[in-house]
Protein backbone atom coordinates (compact mmCIF):
# COMPACT_ATOMS: atom_id res chain seq x y z
CA UNK A 1 0.00 0.00 0.00
CA UNK A 2 1.22 3.75 -0.55
CA UNK A 3 1.28 5.81 1.77
CA UNK A 4 -1.68 8.23 0.21
CA UNK A 5 -3.91 5.11 0.71
CA UNK A 6 -3.02 4.06 4.15
CA UNK A 7 -3.53 8.12 5.11
CA UNK A 8 -7.18 7.59 3.35
CA UNK A 9 -7.73 3.98 4.61
CA UNK A 10 -6.82 5.66 8.12
CA UNK A 11 -8.80 8.30 7.67
CA UNK A 12 -11.96 6.59 6.61
CA UNK A 13 -11.63 4.66 10.02
CA UNK A 14 -11.19 7.90 12.13
CA UNK A 15 -14.55 9.30 9.99
CA UNK A 16 -16.42 6.33 10.79
CA UNK A 17 -15.25 6.70 15.04
CA UNK A 18 -16.47 10.26 14.27
CA UNK A 19 -20.36 9.39 12.78
CA UNK A 20 -20.54 7.26 15.86
CA UNK A 21 -19.49 9.70 18.41
CA UNK A 22 -21.47 12.18 16.17
CA UNK A 23 -24.93 9.95 16.59
CA UNK A 24 -24.35 9.54 20.29
CA UNK A 25 -23.68 13.57 20.44
CA UNK A 26 -27.09 13.85 19.54
CA UNK A 27 -29.02 11.50 21.98
CA UNK A 28 -26.50 11.89 25.09
CA UNK A 29 -27.95 14.75 27.48
CA UNK A 30 -25.67 17.63 26.81
CA UNK A 31 -27.26 20.20 29.71
CA UNK A 32 -29.58 20.39 32.58
CA UNK A 33 -31.26 23.38 33.05
CA UNK A 34 -32.07 24.40 36.83
CA UNK A 35 -34.29 27.15 37.23
CA UNK A 36 -35.48 28.60 41.20
CA UNK A 37 -33.74 25.13 42.61
CA UNK A 38 -36.85 23.19 41.82
CA UNK A 39 -37.68 22.77 38.32
CA UNK A 40 -35.33 20.54 36.39
CA UNK A 41 -34.36 19.30 32.61
CA UNK A 42 -31.68 17.78 30.79
CA UNK A 43 -31.89 17.57 27.38
CA UNK A 44 -30.11 16.23 24.32
CA UNK A 45 -29.57 17.69 20.51
CA UNK A 46 -32.64 16.05 19.56
CA UNK A 47 -34.46 16.39 22.70
CA UNK A 48 -33.84 20.52 22.19
CA UNK A 49 -34.86 20.48 18.72
CA UNK A 50 -38.18 18.34 19.33
CA UNK A 51 -39.04 20.40 22.62
CA UNK A 52 -38.87 23.50 20.12
CA UNK A 53 -40.93 22.06 17.44
CA UNK A 54 -43.45 20.81 20.01
CA UNK A 55 -43.73 24.59 21.44
CA UNK A 56 -43.93 26.20 18.07
CA UNK A 57 -40.44 27.40 17.58
CA UNK A 58 -40.35 26.46 13.63
CA UNK A 59 -37.65 28.61 13.04
CA UNK A 60 -35.40 27.95 15.72
CA UNK A 61 -36.64 23.90 15.39
CA UNK A 62 -35.39 24.31 11.17
CA UNK A 63 -32.31 26.77 12.14
CA UNK A 64 -31.12 24.27 14.80
CA UNK A 65 -32.20 21.17 12.91
CA UNK A 66 -30.23 22.35 9.89
CA UNK A 67 -26.96 23.41 11.04
CA UNK A 68 -26.29 21.21 14.40
CA UNK A 69 -28.18 18.15 12.77
CA UNK A 70 -28.92 17.76 8.87
CA UNK A 71 -25.18 19.57 7.83
CA UNK A 72 -22.74 17.56 10.29
CA UNK A 73 -24.44 14.68 8.46
CA UNK A 74 -24.36 15.82 4.56
CA UNK A 75 -20.53 17.37 5.42
CA UNK A 76 -19.37 13.05 6.63
CA UNK A 77 -21.11 11.94 3.60
CA UNK A 78 -19.24 14.07 1.52
CA UNK A 79 -15.58 12.96 3.15
CA UNK A 80 -16.73 9.46 3.13
CA UNK A 81 -17.28 9.87 -1.07
CA UNK A 82 -14.29 12.16 -1.31
CA UNK A 83 -12.20 8.88 0.62
CA UNK A 84 -14.02 6.34 -1.50
CA UNK A 85 -11.20 4.09 -2.98
CA UNK A 86 -12.22 3.66 -6.27
CA UNK A 87 -13.51 7.56 -6.53
CA UNK A 88 -10.09 8.78 -8.68
CA UNK A 89 -12.23 11.34 -10.82
CA UNK A 90 -10.29 15.23 -10.22
CA UNK A 91 -13.47 16.67 -11.41
CA UNK A 92 -15.71 14.45 -8.50
CA UNK A 93 -13.64 15.72 -5.93
CA UNK A 94 -12.88 19.38 -7.22
CA UNK A 95 -16.92 19.23 -7.57
CA UNK A 96 -16.93 17.92 -3.85
CA UNK A 97 -14.76 19.55 -2.22
CA UNK A 98 -16.66 22.80 -3.88
CA UNK A 99 -19.60 21.63 -1.91
CA UNK A 100 -18.07 21.38 1.42
CA UNK A 101 -16.50 25.31 0.73
CA UNK A 102 -20.23 26.45 0.07
CA UNK A 103 -21.62 25.41 3.71
CA UNK A 104 -18.50 25.12 5.30
CA UNK A 105 -18.20 28.70 7.06
CA UNK A 106 -21.87 27.54 8.76
CA UNK A 107 -20.06 24.24 10.40
CA UNK A 108 -19.47 26.02 13.32
CA UNK A 109 -22.92 27.51 13.52
CA UNK A 110 -23.91 24.75 15.81
CA UNK A 111 -20.82 25.37 18.63
CA UNK A 112 -22.28 28.93 18.41
CA UNK A 113 -26.05 27.78 19.37
CA UNK A 114 -25.00 25.64 22.23
CA UNK A 115 -22.65 28.19 23.69
CA UNK A 116 -25.36 30.65 23.51
CA UNK A 117 -27.35 29.15 25.09
CA UNK A 118 -25.41 28.19 27.79
CA UNK A 119 -24.29 31.60 27.99
CA UNK A 120 -27.59 33.07 28.05
CA UNK A 121 -28.27 30.31 31.20
CA UNK A 122 -25.59 31.62 33.05
CA UNK A 123 -26.45 35.17 33.58
CA UNK A 124 -29.77 34.37 34.47
CA UNK A 125 -29.78 34.92 38.59
CA UNK A 126 -32.18 32.50 38.49
CA UNK A 127 -30.86 29.42 36.48
CA UNK A 128 -27.91 27.24 36.03
CA UNK A 129 -26.80 24.78 34.30
CA UNK A 130 -25.12 21.45 34.54
CA UNK A 131 -23.25 19.92 31.77
CA UNK A 132 -23.04 16.36 30.65
CA UNK A 133 -21.11 14.43 28.72
CA UNK A 134 -23.39 14.90 25.32
CA UNK A 135 -21.33 18.41 25.16
CA UNK A 136 -18.17 16.82 25.20
CA UNK A 137 -19.16 13.81 22.52
CA UNK A 138 -20.57 16.38 20.48
CA UNK A 139 -18.12 18.41 20.23
CA UNK A 140 -15.41 16.45 19.68
CA UNK A 141 -17.38 15.24 16.68
CA UNK A 142 -17.40 18.57 15.34
CA UNK A 143 -13.38 19.22 16.29
CA UNK A 144 -12.87 15.48 14.42
CA UNK A 145 -15.34 16.45 11.47
CA UNK A 146 -13.25 20.04 11.03
CA UNK A 147 -9.57 17.65 11.46
CA UNK A 148 -10.23 14.99 9.10
CA UNK A 149 -11.64 17.46 6.12
CA UNK A 150 -8.57 19.42 6.97
CA UNK A 151 -6.95 15.95 6.10
CA UNK A 152 -8.90 15.31 3.18
CA UNK A 153 -8.00 18.64 1.25
CA UNK A 154 -4.27 18.24 1.99
CA UNK A 155 -4.26 14.55 1.11
CA UNK A 156 -6.52 15.04 -2.35
CA UNK A 157 -4.10 18.15 -3.01
CA UNK A 158 -1.31 15.74 -2.83
CA UNK A 159 -2.80 13.11 -4.79
CA UNK A 160 -3.97 15.55 -7.42
CA UNK A 161 -0.40 17.64 -7.49
CA UNK A 162 1.48 13.52 -8.09
CA UNK A 163 -1.00 13.03 -10.81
Amino acid sequence: MTKALLSAQVLRWLLLITSILLLVGFFVPMLTLTKLIVVTHSFSIVTGVWQLLQEGHLFLFILVTGFSIILPIIKIILLFNLLHPNTHSPERHKKLLHLMHDYGRWAMLDVMVVAVLIVTVKLGALASIQIHPGLYIFGTAVLLIMFITHQVVALLATSSSQT
